[in-house]
Parts: C-alpha cells; sequence; structure tokens
C-alpha cells in the first residue's frame, strides 16, 4: 500500500467516526458567531439613556440584586460601557443558575432580569462545547474531535496534493462545465473549498482545544515561553491587617480603577466571595476584544494590590506566551480583527461544517462505483 493509500485510509476513518461532532461543533459556532450584534439589536434594556449625572457605585446595584434574586450568587458588577445599562451577574454551581440583571446605572432601577440559561445562544454554547451532554462528557468529546479535525486537515492536505501539473489545474478551482455532474462538483467543493480554508482552519481548530485539554494549552504555552500557572488562584486578603474602612469597600475598588484607567470601555468589580478572599477587577481599554483585559486582585481589608503568579493578571506584566493564551477567544472567534474577523470566522466554520458532509458523500459514492 502506498504513502498516499496509507493517508487516505487515515484521513477516511478518522472522519467517519468524528464527523458528525465536527459538524454540530462548527454549525454551532456560526449560529454564535455574531451573538452580540444579534442581542443588542433584539433586547432594548441591554442599553440605557445617557444622562449628565454620576453612575451610581457597585454597593446600590448589589443591594438591589441580592433582594431581587436571593438565593442566587452574587459574582459581579458589570459597567459596560456608556450608554448601556450596568449588569448584576449571579451565577453558581450548586444548584446552577446564571442570571442577568440589566439595571438603570443612574437610579439602579431593574429594567429587566435575564435567565441566561433559557436564552438561544446559551443553548447554542452549550452544544459548541458539550454537544448538549453534561459537560464531564460532552467537553472531552468535542475537544478530541477537534484535535482529530487538526490532523484531518494535514493528511487532506497531503492527499490534495496534486501529482503533476495536468492534475494540478482541478486542484485550485471549480472548472465546472454544464455537463459536470453532482459527484464531481461535490469532490471539488471538499478539496477547493478544504484547500483554501485550510491555514485558517487550523488557527481556529487548534485555538478551540485551548478551552478542552489542558496538557494541549500547557505544552503550547510552556512551549512559547509561558511561566506563570495556567490555572486561576484565588488570592487571600488579611484580615489581621483589617483598616475599617468606612465605605463599602467595592465601591472604594470602583473609583480606584476609574482613576487609574481613565480610558476604560468597560469596568467590571467582583463581589466578595468570603473572608478571606480578595476584591477582584478588571477594565477593557478596547471594545469586543478579551485578550486586553486588565485583571487585578485587592486586599478587602487594606485596599492594597495583590499580585498573582497566573495569566490572568497585569496587562502590563504579560510576556507574549501570556498574551497568547490571553487572545485564544479572539483569535477563535475572528474578533482579534474586528466585525471583519468575524465574517471570516462565521465563513469558516460554515465550510468546516461543509467537509465532513462532502466527504461523506465522496466515501458514499465511491462505495456505489463511482467514477469521478
Amino acid at each position: 500500500m502506498t504513502f498516499k493509500k496509507i493517508i487516505g485510509k487515515i484521513h477516511l476513518w478518522l472522519g467517519l467516526s468524528t464527523g458528525l461532532v465536527v459538524f454540530v461543533v462548527s454549525i454551532t459556532g456560526c449560529l454564535y458567531a455574531f451573538q452580540k450584534e444579534i442581542q443588542d439589536a433584539l433586547q432594548p434594556f441591554r442599553f440605557s439613556k445617557v444622562e449628565s449625572r454620576e453612575i451610581l457605585p457597585p454597593s446600590e446595584f448589589e443591594k438591589i440584586a441580592r433582594r431581587q434574586l436571593p438565593d442566587a450568587h452574587l459574582h459581579a458588577i458589570n459597567y459596560p460601557g456608556k450608554g448601556r445599562s450596568v449588569e448584576a451577574i449571579l451565577y453558581g454551581l450548586n444548584p446552577e443558575h446564571y442570571f442577568i440583571i440589566y439595571h438603570n446605572p443612574y437610579t439602579a432601577e431593574v429594567i429587566h432580569v435575564q435567565n441566561m440559561e433559557e436564552t438561544f445562544f446559551h443553548w447554542v454554547l452549550d452544544g459548541h462545547y458539550y454537544l448538549w451532554l453534561p459537560p464531564k462528557i460532552g467537553q472531552p468529546i468535542t475537544s478530541y474531535a477537534t484535535l482529530i479535525f487538526v490532523f484531518m486537515i494535514i493528511t487532506g492536505l497531503v492527499l490534495w496534493w496534486p501529482k503533476n501539473k495536468a492534475a494540478a489545474k482541478q486542484r485550485f478551482w471549480f472548472r465546472w462545465k454544464n455537463t459536470t455532474q453532482w459527484k464531481r462538483k461535490n469532490y471539488d467543493l471538499h478539496n477547493i473549498l478544504g484547500f483554501y480554508s485550510s491555514v485558517l482552519l487550523l488557527i481556529i481548530s487548534i485555538t478551540g482545544i485551548f478551552f478542552g485539554i489542558q496538557w494541549f494549552t500547557y505544552l503550547i504555552y510552556k512551549g512559547t515561553g509561558g511561566e506563570k500557572e495556567l490555572l486561576f488562584k484565588e488570592p487571600v486578603s488579611q484580615k489581621n491587617k483589617s483598616i475599617g474602612f468606612k465605605r463599602p469597600v467595592t465601591d472604594l475598588v470602583w473609583e480606584k480603577m476609574k482613576a487609574e484607567h481613565p480610558n476604560a470601555i468597560s469596568l467590571e468589580v467582583h463581589a466578595i466571595e468570603s473572608d478571606s478572599s480578595a476584591i477582584g477587577a478588571n477594565v477593557n481599554t478596547r471594545e469586543d476584544m478579551y485578550w486586553s483585559i486588565d485583571y487585578r486582585y485587592f486586599d478587602q481589608y487594606t485596599l492594597e494590590e495583590i499580585p498573582v503568579n497566573h495569566v490572568y493578571g497585569r496587562l502590563k506584566d504579560a510576556n507574549v506566551a501570556d498574551k497568547l493564551i490571553r487572545m485564544t477567544y479572539d483569535i477563535h472567534t475572528g474578533g482579534i480583527l474586528g466585525f471583519s474577523g468575524k465574517v471570516l470566522a462565521f465563513l469558516l466554520s460554515l465550510v468546516a461544517a461543509s467537509l465532513p458532509v462532502t466527504g461523506f458523500m465522496v466515501w458514499w459514492g465511491r462505495r456505489t462505483k463511482n467514477i469521478l
């Protein structure tokens, strides 16, 4: 058996074993690509009229959020930007829940309470990450299927490579005639679209693996010079050094962050989790980006900043490897290139979804003695 035939067998059986998973992950990726733009267009409660008075501090929203949903776990108060409603984010795992309360920034009035688990895009994301299965089952399936898809792209390029110049003429573009049969067209769709999208699909696939396979992420991070911890570790506050502030410390952190980051587009302050936890806060100076978020942590008793040794710390302390990990989501969704990047990611996801379908049809056609 020749080398190409061996590669062909590997490509075939890997494709048949993971094709359905790749199709679901790709289609849900398409659906999720413009979730922010769609939700902004259909959900007016995400916006509030800009007024000349001062926006209220986090403690005002905390009080109302705790009264509104007393059994939910308050995670953070998020200020998404000028003209947007302030968001009280509440979620937890025992029992599992996820709510966002949208407030008027100037009065703290509740505009809308959204159960995020009941939204269409939460359903889409659940399919993308877990195939709508329990996370412990679904995540390994999607993650390793995506890893296999990486090998599929590589083996596909080997199979695509033409033997000679004559064969190359039909590998770079569609040369269809009125007499071209649909099986030939299907074969060309699989080969040609797969070839032109291969490099970018590799990037999207590899960044997708980062979310589900820790050893893979660790190898890439360390291989690019990473020296910090990848897993988040909760900083600890020192109760024995308490100053005894007269105002809510979350408000003081919010004011400190605003003063030190005057160009911030969004700002989030986390609620105090326990007597020993620190107050997490983050700001972002780039709209619709995640890699540029500056994460900071403060002692709840002294407001002293607590340094951390994981990748989600100060942006100024991030090296190339840290920024690569931070950019994973933005690269994966295309957001790193703005709206045009999202369009590109959407189209690439469509191509990725088509490859298992056209590949299966090629295999099925050959089983029925199809001659291309």
